[in-house]
């Protein structure tokens, strides 16, 4: 029996398993609702076979995203027979779009709980377990109420953190506002988080003071369209380029970035605020979609392909040492060949770091869904998606040869996956246990991977305790996704806790 809250639960082993697929967002979540069950006692394990309670943090952007929950939660359909006591729950945005339906096509779950009602899950838990009684917490939908009704039903959740749960113990996401009001018509993110709505800036500004107590060095502040942010906070009006002031000398921090920006809000004060606060990364990712105005406008994008030029010129006139990348949709309804050509246009003109690039896949209750057929073959959707990937991966090695020579600036993030890996089965090969993740890293030197501030990826060797420390690097190799090179000077201090394995 657990001490807390859930001692009024049957027994149970107190191991929680948690997958998390989609956005920061939802690994914020995730970290969020570990960490509250960590209050009670849980502890987290890796194997869904060991655990009594397990939770599923999904996402409905794209359609892979929610096949694979419902695979993973059709294998565990008989796993009650071996564990009584357990506790099946659906969290995050599939959860708040399909609700009974989960229940219909998964039975055997417990719980669907929205975005807006994470902080309800470890009651909906020991409610489940005691009861054997389905649970389910979801928010308004936006036809439901007022928006003012609606957005009360969607709560930001930002108790108390998990580090366990983070990118690396250097690293943490802060949200900074949730919900979105753009519409997109390909887009469920309104319907499944909700209004769009900002949290004041001295919340914000207490949390990322918290953070770097911990230790975190790099800051994310997270938001579906991260620079729309806008909230009055004692008669002052505060917009992202405010609140980065404000965090700016927070002690500690050493890189603050930002996703995901909207074209249309990427205003000058913030321009101006990346190129003034050496902090701030020189980086944004700010998704065009298409290249063609006649599919923008099916999107409902609110932009031309001339004013996005506009912006992206914009952009490097005030900072053309920033890292600049995209999102771009291929096969939408109505795409032709013609419309598709001016996307790789777009791509060849503004020549992104990277961009990521997705298939259009129907999504119920969006108004593309209602409007238009699915009218591009999947072979076609297949075919340009491979070609634009080709194109932005010629671009972006091209790009990233150019620096060869060059010197930066990097954040330590930690061993590489790929050092990781061989580490591991060296091990194995010696017969070895492989090295504790609580225990002192290796002294000697091994591949590290780190990122510029323009958010380059570099791999170097160095000694491991560099993690979570900024280095000169000079790069003298190169591939589409990274930059290799070798240590120039660094900046260290020692460090007791682990390290981080990245990807």
């Amino acid at each position: 029996m657990l001490d807390g809250h859930a001692m009024s639960a049957p027994e149970h082993n107190g191991k929680l398993y948690i997958e998390t697929v989609g956005c920061q967002m939802n690994m914020l979540d995730s970290e969020l609702v570990v960490a509250e069950l960590r209050k009670q006692g849980f502890s987290l394990t890796s194997d869904v076979k060991d655990a009594d309670t397990i939770l599923f943090n999904t996402c409905s952007v794209r359609d892979h995203a929610e096949h694979k929950i419902y695979s993973q939660l059709g294998r565990l359909k008989f796993s009650k027979r071996a564990r009584p006591n357990q506790v099946i729950g659906v969290m995050g945005c599939m959860a708040q779009k399909d609700q009974e339906l989960i229940f219909n096509r998964a039975p055997h779950v417990d719980l669907v709980v929205g975005t807006g009602q994470l902080k309800e899950i470890p009651r909906l838990i020991d409610e489940a377990r005691s009861e054997r009684g389905r649970r389910m917490a979801v928010s308004l939908d936006r036809k439901e109420g007022s928006r003012a009704e609606v957005a009360s039903s969607f709560e930001s959740y930002d108790p108390a953190r998990d580090p366990t749960m983070r990118p690396t113990p250097f690293q943490a996401f802060v949200r900074i506002m949730i919900g979105c009001d753009k519409f997109c018509t390909y887009c469920v993110v309104p319907m499944t988080r909700g209004p769009e709505q900002s949290r004041p800036p001295r919340e914000i500004a207490h949390e990322v003071k918290l953070l770097a107590q911990q230790g975190v060095k790099e800051v994310t502040l997270l938001g579906q369209t991260v620079n729309s942010y806008k909230v009055t906070q004692d008669g002052k009006l505060f917009r992202l380029s405010d609140l980065l002031e404000l965090i700016h000398d927070t002690a500690g921090i050493l890189r603050l970035k930002f996703v995901t920006n909207y074209p249309r809000d990427m205003t000058d004060d913030l321009l101006q605020a990346v190129r003034d606060l050496p902090k701030v990364a020189q980086y944004l990712h700010v998704p065009a979609q298409s290249g063609c105005d006649e599919i923008l406008k099916r999107m409902k994008r609110g932009y031309t392909v001339g004013e996005y030029r506009e912006m992206h010129a914009r952009i490097r006139e005030k900072l053309p040492t920033a890292a600049v990348s995209s999102d771009f949709i291929v096969g939408m309804c109505g795409e032709t060949d013609e419309s598709y050509q001016k996307s790789l246009d777009l791509i060849r003109e503004c020549r992104f770091k990277n961009s990521f690039i997705f298939k259009y896949s129907p999504r119920p209750g969006t108004k593309a869904i209602d409007l238009w057929d699915d009218d591009v073959p999947e072979e076609i959707k297949r075919r340009r998606n491979n070609e634009m990937l080709d194109l932005q991966n010629h671009i972006s090695e091209e790009d990233n040869a150019n620096l060869i020579g060059s010197t930066f600036e990097v954040l330590v993030e930690g061993i590489s996956k790929s050092a990781r890996k061989a580490q591991a089965a060296e091990a194995l090969d010696d017969s070895f246990v492989p090295q504790n993740s609580e225990a002192e890293p290796a002294a000697g030197p091994t591949q590290l991977v780190g990122r510029t501030r323009c958010d380059r990826i570099v791999v170097f060797d160095g000694n491991p305790r560099l993690a979570g420390n900024l280095a000169e690097i000079a790069i003298h190799d190169c591939s589409a996704t990274t930059l290799m090179g070798s240590i120039v000077t660094h900046e260290s201090e020692h460090r007791s806790y682990s390290l981080p394995v990245v990807s």
